[in-house]
């Protein structure tokens, strides 16, 4: 079972997650490229890197919990991490990366004899907090097998799931966001359509829960928004991020992709509109304003500023 873990990237996520695996026995080392977040680590009972580096160096198994491909590259192949990192060790990056990026860090990894899974999560920081993220999980099953007990301090057991080959856990995170993000813009034109037509929104949640259209975001996400909550644990720019290579990946696949098109370009007015702020539901911040129309008149309720 690994025992010594490098976590790289501590911050709304990865912290809770470092404080997992601590609770758990293993003995982290932890840095971040912010060298503030050092007494928090601390707290938690890991130890602070002082370098990148220095995290990964004697590590059986890096995880890198990042915001996106760009950090990623800068960590594992600008900062001297993968030079560190025993021949031996596992790299687990469980950002939601694109496979594009993906592929080149790997590759590098591997030709050091380093093994690598792509482990991007699905679920927020109380999932974190909790232990029961989902692992959407890209490469070789054997090392999978290898990890699976450090997981399993992360994430529901029965929701860590093997889904191919290198990549693939990349990939099917990025497809899951966007049929999340898609049903964000779907439902939240669905409901200014009721709004104006006069429907009472809370009837219509009742409705559409029990009907054929129902889905998770429905269920679970839904109250939120219309209680107005545009789900701040995530970046507006992010969003647009991972849409971007979702879009990409279909089109060097030669998918027709037309949908995903229109919620990325959505998303993107949005970005234009607000700027990079906290909100993975501000396409539906966005549609209200175009509509001239909340989907609750609450003097409280206010959109982020512009």
């Amino acid at each position: 079972m690994v025992t010594r873990i490098g976590f790289v990237g501590v911050g709304r996520m990865g912290l809770p997650m470092c404080a997992n695996l601590v609770a758990a026995g293993h003995t982290v080392t932890a840095g971040d490229a912010r060298p503030e977040l050092e007494p928090a680590v601390v707290r938690c009972g890991a130890r602070w890197g002082g370098t990148l580096a220095e995290v990964a160096a004697g590590a059986d198994l890096l995880i890198t919990m990042l915001p996106g491909s760009a950090e990623v590259r800068e960590v594992v192949a600008g900062s001297g991490v993968l030079g560190a990192l025993p021949a031996t060790a596992v790299w687990v990056d469980m950002t939601s990366s694109s496979p594009a990026a993906g592929r080149e860090l790997a590759a590098a990894a591997q030709a050091r004899g380093v093994a690598v899974l792509d482990a991007p999560v699905g679920g927020g920081p109380a999932a974190a907090r909790a232990g029961t993220l989902q692992v959407f999980v890209g490469g070789d099953a054997a090392v999978l097998n290898r990890c699976r007990p450090v997981l399993e301090a992360l994430a529901d057991p029965q929701r860590i799931i093997h889904v191919g080959g290198q990549g693939a856990g990349y990939t099917v995170k990025l497809l899951v966001n966007l049929l999340w993000f898609g049903q964000a813009v779907a439902t939240g034109e669905a409901l200014l359509v009721a709004r104006r037509a006069g429907i009472d929104l809370d009837v219509l949640r009742q409705a559409l829960t029990a009907s054929a259209a129902a889905t998770a975001f429905i269920r679970d996400d839904l109250g939120a928004l219309l209680d107005g909550d545009y789900l701040t644990s995530f970046g507006l720019d992010r969003c647009c991020e991972e849409l971007a290579a979702v879009a990409d990946l279909a089109g060097e696949l030669g998918v027709p992709a037309q949908l995903t098109q229109v919620v990325e370009q959505t998303y993107q007015r949005a970005l234009r509109h607000f700027g990079p702020v906290d909100g993975e539901l501000m396409a539906v911040a966005l549609l209200e304003e175009e509509a001239g129309l909340r989907l609750r008149d609450d003097p409280a309720r206010r959109l982020p500023p512009k």
